[in-house]
């Protein structure tokens, strides 16, 4: 009944190039998520909003540039062509 027991450690082979690139690859992508969700919750600059605001400005005076009343006229050119076609 006095048997040894062995309690050395199992021998486990060396991770492989393969193993070893994966393993740290899993990690970049881990840390890369992390950015993503952070940058996520937390807001931008300033810097940001700012010239977000300022290409919005310039957009409004192009729309307000252009004429408004060229757009109903050509749906109802298309509407009329498309019931002389039935």
């Amino acid at each position: 009944m006095s048997a040894e027991v062995d309690l050395s450690p199992p021998e486990v082979p060396e991770a492989t190039f393969l193993e070893s690139l994966l393993r740290y690859g899993l990690f970049l992508g881990a840390i890369f998520q992390l950015i993503c969700i952070l940058a996520v919750i937390f807001p931008t600059s300033k810097g940001y909003e700012q010239e977000e605001t300022e290409s919005n400005d310039g957009k409004v005076t192009e729309q307000l540039k252009k004429p408004k009343g060229l757009a109903p006229q050509i749906r109802q050119k298309l509407k009329k062509e498309s019931k002389k076609k039935r």
